[in-house]
């Protein structure tokens, strides 16, 4: 439930960042000033010969903590929209004001001594409620006017604050975790992926050992599907504008992609989705009742445009893959059963990945808003039945779950699998979606037991969600420390001295010829530096090699975040590396 105490204290805040910053910088421009989870931030349009950086926090927070002990008051007062064009500065305020209805309705503003805003509220009724030691500046960053990488970048001052010192220690100390868990930092110390400015925003470039967890994953996803009696597909990056006219995808999804590339007088689009060539397979030849459910899988590789405010290490790209699915059904007990088994893989994919369910993930039932035909497709009579089955299939299952109004897809409800990064926001990773929409589109029927012909249904799924993705939430989750299976190197192999080399060499080349991935470090360094450098990269196994080792069948094995040494026959190591490969182990 919200607090809606804290929600003012915080809110309030935000005014007081805007009071000092004015203070020390007195020609800054004001825009906006919100509250956040667990704080606020406001955006300010700083003169070109002025700056503000993290330096500057503790002079602004002691000016913060003055005023509160000022008990200054927040009055709330009303003026017209003409009023307030008169009274209020600045382009980004007077921007608000203008679209904000008639010329005679009122605008709410708060006042603070001689420090007047445009805001909605609400405010503490004065400073005194602010705990001065329960607040703290946390960061500077780059924010665009309204989100628009079209508009000018504004400097954006974020806080954070609470009712008390202690839940505000909490916070900074679980935050501390977090950084130190943050894929984009442990991806750059273990070399799993850059970013270059000269490739583009959003657009990684995984290392040879970045692209060795995403190929696990693949593999691991691919396999399991077809067990499940997925056909897995091969379709183009890129199609004619005219299947997403189709589909209807372009209306709806055309801000989020790319410019169309002519091509000999025809307009092609780097594809957002797979579901429309996958269902052009489909309607390939006629199909039968006897074909379906037909489950149709893809690594499929898309392009979305993506704003560069919103862009997030790998969990918000301009290009990824998709494990992506579309199940054509026959009826609604179909389909019903078929969302079932979708969420049951979902299930079990998050089981070997070691993540529980309600802790990890939890299920959100994402509906749409009958009123709104502008995002969502009209027919009330189809949504209400599609929410209804959802609705069932996750109550059948016993899954937990919540509900949100107006976060369906265009074509239909869906059931989202949530999870939440190391920096506490909220992301869906896997979905499962309903859709009475495409089916009419493309006219997906099949042939009944009567020989009639019969319009299906369509299930869309992402069994791992996008791979880019979940190699994000895992590297955070694992903090780093993959298990086995996942571990771009599974073993490593020092020499002690340059005598040791050659053996370390030959060991190396019986762990490749049974599939072990494994690096040698023969440099010329001391034992203990080789040591450190394999735990900072935070490798399962470390074997030393020296005269002891050559001279004898068995073989001294650091595993990882164990001190005493396992002392083991070299072909029983192997075969007990490739036995918790096997199965995919989270031990060591």
């Amino acid at each position: 439930m919200r607090n809606y105490n804290i929600e003012k204290i915080r809110h309030s805040l935000s005014h007081l960042v805007a009071m000092v910053v004015l203070k020390k910088i007195p020609k800054t421009i004001l825009a906006i000033g919100p509250t956040i989870e667990n704080g606020f931030y406001y955006d300010f349009d700083l003169p070109k010969s002025a700056s503000i950086s993290e330096k500057d926090f503790p002079k602004l927070e002691k000016e913060i903590k003055k005023i509160i002990k000022q008990n200054l008051k927040f009055q709330k007062i009303e003026l017209t929209k003409v009023e307030a064009l008169k009274k209020i500065k600045g382009p980004y305020k007077k921007e608000l004001i203008a679209e904000h209805g008639t010329a005679g309705q009122k605008l709410s503003f708060y006042e603070s001594g001689d420090f007047l805003d445009l805001c909605a509220g609400p405010h503490v009724v004065s400073t005194k409620e602010i705990n001065p030691e329960a607040f703290k500046l946390t960061k500077v960053a780059g924010a665009y006017w309204r989100g628009d990488e079209k508009n000018k970048m504004l400097t954006r001052i974020y806080g954070v604050a609470f009712a008390n010192k202690k839940e505000l220690d909490e916070y900074l100390k679980m935050i501390e975790e977090a950084e130190k868990r943050d894929h984009r930092k442990l991806g750059k110390e273990l070399n799993l992926f850059v970013f270059s400015d000269v490739v583009g925003k959003g657009l990684p470039l995984l290392t040879d050992k970045g692209a060795t967890i995403k190929r696990e994953l693949e593999n691991f996803i691919v396999e399991e599907e077809i067990k499940r009696g997925y056909r897995h597909v091969s379709t183009p990056d890129l199609a004619k504008i005219d299947l997403y006219k189709k589909s209807g995808h372009y209306p709806y999804y055309k801000d989020s992609m790319y410019s169309p590339i002519k091509i000999e007088d025809e307009e092609f689009m780097l594809r957002p989705m797979a579901c429309p060539h996958h269902f052009e397979l489909y309607l390939s030849q006629p199909r039968s009742y006897r074909e379906l459910p037909m489950r149709i899988a893809e690594l499929a590789k898309l392009y979305r445009y993506e704003k560069s405010g919103e862009l997030s290490g790998l969990i918000r790209l301009r290009g990824f893959c998709l494990a992506d699915a579309h199940i054509i059904c026959a009826d609604e007990k179909q389909t019903m059963s078929e969302v079932s088994g979708a969420l049951d893989l979902i299930d079990y994919a998050s089981q070997i990945f070691g993540l529980k369910p309600g802790q990890d993930y939890w299920y959100r039932l994402s509906l749409g808003d009958r009123k709104n035909s502008k995002k969502y497709f009209k027919d009330d009579k189809a949504w209400d039945t599609a929410e209804k089955n959802l609705r069932t299939v996750l109550q059948k299952r016993k899954d937990k779950f919540v509900e949100t109004e107006d976060e369906a897809a265009f074509y239909g409800p869906k059931i989202d699998v949530q999870m939440r990064n190391v920096n506490g926001k909220e992301d869906t990773a896997f979905t499962v979606q309903y859709d009475f929409v495409m089916p009419k589109r493309f006219k997906l029927n099949y042939i009944d037991q009567k020989g009639k012909e019969k319009e299906a249904i369509v299930v869309h799924r992402s069994s791992i969600g996008a791979i880019e993705r979940v190699m994000a939430f895992l590297i955070e989750y694992y903090a780093g420390a993959f298990p086995l299976w996942l571990s771009p190197v599974q073993v490593k192999i020092i020499s002690v001295g340059s005598a040791h080399q050659k053996f370390c060499e030959e060991l190396s080349q019986k762990f490749k010829a049974e599939n072990i991935r494994v690096e040698t470090d023969l440099v010329n360094e001391t034992v203990g530096n080789k040591i450190r450098k394999a735990s900072a990269e935070k490798v399962p196994y470390m074997l030393v090699i020296g005269d002891r080792e050559i001279n004898s069948d068995k073989l001294a094995v650091r595993v990882r975040g164990q001190d005493k040494l396992l002392e083991i026959d070299s072909q029983k190591f192997i075969n007990q590396l490739n036995k918790l490969i096997q199965q995919k182990s989270l031990e060591l």
